[in-house]
């Protein structure tokens, strides 16, 4: 399957995956949720839970995912919205917060 077939959940899914390698990893195509036409994939909201994370400030780590999506949020991703953890907070959440409704 070419680039060019896969679906943007997919690719961004495929890049976490190769850069953080992570323990856990949830992307959830939110578009639905916007004022945007059916199927789109525009609005995503990933959860991450990698080793990677250890040591690192919120900031640190979401500028990390935002530097592996950048080409999939300079051509369609309109919104990301991150949550990144290490596998010993992973295990203390409760729930991960939830995704604001859209106000547009």
């Amino acid at each position: 399957m070419s680039v060019t077939d896969m679906s943007v959940a997919q690719i961004i899914t495929d890049k976490l995956n190769q850069f953080f390698t992570p323990s856990h990893l949830e992307v959830i195509n939110e578009s639905n949720r916007h004022h945007v036409p059916p199927n789109s994939e525009t609005h995503f909201k990933v959860i991450v839970v990698s080793d990677k994370f250890d040591g690192q400030r919120p900031l640190a780590r979401h500028r990390e995912v935002n530097t592996v999506l950048a080409g999939e949020l300079a051509n369609g991703v309109h919104a990301l919205s991150i949550n990144t953890y290490t596998p010993a907070e992973w295990q203390q959440v409760e729930e991960v917060p939830r995704t604001p409704n859209c106000k547009g």
